[in-house]
């Protein structure tokens, strides 16, 4: 009797795939997080230099992704049209793309970490704080390159609550790391920002082994160590295509976020402490977003690969409205609580006031960036990348920029100013992007579709 083979989208369930998610990615912004906050207890300064130096590391992390996302929807698509062997061969190529790049981003880092402090207009007492600990950081971050791109991987192939017990193993150390080390407890030395740093460094290389003795579990086609070696320019252009597409979205953002930064700091120290403390609160308005968009994404991959396109054009519609109903519910609670949740980080009545005023903008925020988050993914899933970035410098650019200048720095509006300036680029994209998907448009932009007949066949 012969079995009816059940395609790879229908055993995915996005409940099961997003929770893990949605874990991962708190647990992965409290390493940062764990950082301000413990370092807030020796001063607002050292956290706000901290903090500034974490936005560049972010920056790099998210320009890491640029290949791991490529990866991402290449390898569902792969999964999805039953050619398992191609993408464990587009994994390894994607795993070694990210160690070279990582390896060239912290020797760029460990070089111009000073100079980068001075551009974004750090006061002068805290350039040496935030100096020291970006290099520590930096020197190493090729760690967390290749970390994005294996669990990209294993996340693909649809075990993404492996990838979150990793995380919470990183996380555990990674705080019980800094409780030692930054204020020298149970005999350890007190070594402060340095401290922190070398608990992160050493969290993240343990979570990385971890990382690869998964990945060896989870691929259905094992890879094998040729295939980190064997460069084909196919899959790398094909891994391009998407990532390079994204990477300019994220060094929008990223870039535009930074000129902000520099307008921040001409406002005050304190604005600037409230900004670093609202940002790492909001990040976890984001990431019930990024959780459901992540899990939309591996699933509309394998359903573009499978050729089911009108499934996955109503599955992210469903996507959208649950996160979006779920982020509002999250905020709202968020700002009842919102002169509590910025007094975690500090005692200064002004720094309190001016973070609580900014978690008011996020109701009308966050909605906003549901749209960005879980559409452009699906968007990219569908192998349609390019109009997002080209979309998205349009509006954090020609927008974002300019207006946080506008109402922050000439109206005088201070850090308010700024911030409602991210909600109309928000809102902004986020439309454009759902009007892209509903134009359909996408359809005809899959990987697997150009893909020349003779890989068709592969085992």
């Amino acid at each position: 009797m012969n079995r009816e083979v059940v395609p790879t989208w229908k055993k995915l369930s996005l409940f099961a795939l997003s929770w893990p998610i949605l874990v991962d990615s708190v647990l992965r912004m409290m390493l940062g997080t764990a950082d301000v906050f413990m370092l807030s207890r020796i001063s607002d300064n050292v956290a706000g230099a901290v903090g500034l130096a974490n936005e560049i590391i972010v920056f790099c992390i998210m320009m890491f992704g640029f290949v791991a996302i490529g990866t991402s929807v290449a390898v569902t698509q792969y999964l999805g049209a039953g050619q398992k062997e191609t993408a464990s061969r587009i994994s390894a190529l994607a795993i070694m793309m990210n160690l070279l790049f990582g390896v060239i981003v912290s020797i760029v880092i460990v070089g111009f970490s000073d100079q980068v402090m001075r551009m974004l207009n750090l006061a002068p007492s805290q350039i040496a704080i935030a100096s020291t600990y970006l290099k520590l950081i930096g020197g190493f971050i090729w760690i967390e390159a290749v970390s994005y791109a294996v669990s990209s991987v294993i996340r693909a192939n649809g075990n993404t609550r492996d990838v979150m017990f990793v995380t919470l193993g990183v996380n555990l150390i990674h705080v019980a790391g800094n409780y030692l080390l930054i204020f020298g407890n149970m005999g350890f030395p007190e070594w402060g920002v340095t401290g922190a740093a070398v608990s992160t460094i050493g969290s993240r290389m343990l979570g990385l082994i971890v990382l690869f003795v998964l990945l060896y579990r989870v691929t259905p086609s094992r890879i094998r160590l040729k295939d980190y070696v064997t460069i084909d320019k196919l899959y790398m252009k094909k891994i391009l295509s998407i990532g390079l597409s994204s990477a300019g979205e994220h060094l929008a953002w990223q870039s535009q976020l930074m000129m902000i930064m520099g307008f921040i700091n001409l406002i005050g120290q304190q604005a600037l402490s409230a900004h670093i403390y609202v940002y790492n609160i909001s990040a976890y308005f984001m990431a019930l977003a990024m959780a459901i968009g992540m899990g939309t994404e591996i699933i509309v991959g394998h359903m573009v690969g499978a050729g089911e396109k009108k499934a996955a054009y109503f599955r992210l519609l469903r996507s959208l409205r649950i996160s979006i109903l779920l982020t509002a519910v999250l905020v709202a609670i968020a700002a009842l609580f919102r002169y509590q949740l910025v007094g975690m980080f500090t005692d200064d009545p002004k720094v309190i006031a001016i973070g609580a005023s900014i978690l008011l903008v996020s109701i009308i925020l966050e909605p906003g960036r549901v749209f960005n988050i879980v559409v452009i993914n699906s968007l990219r899933a569908a192998g349609d990348a390019r109009f997002p970035v080209l979309m998205g410098v349009f509006s954090m650019w020609g927008v974002c920029v300019p207006l946080s200048y506008y109402l922050g720095i000439h109206m005088e509006m201070g850090l308010l100013g700024v911030w409602i300036s991210f909600a109309v680029d928000e809102w902004l994209r986020g439309l454009i992007m759902l009007a892209r998907w509903k134009s359909g448009v996408w359809t005809k932009k899959s990987l697997v579709s150009r893909e020349p007949r003779t890989l068709a066949v592969e085992a």
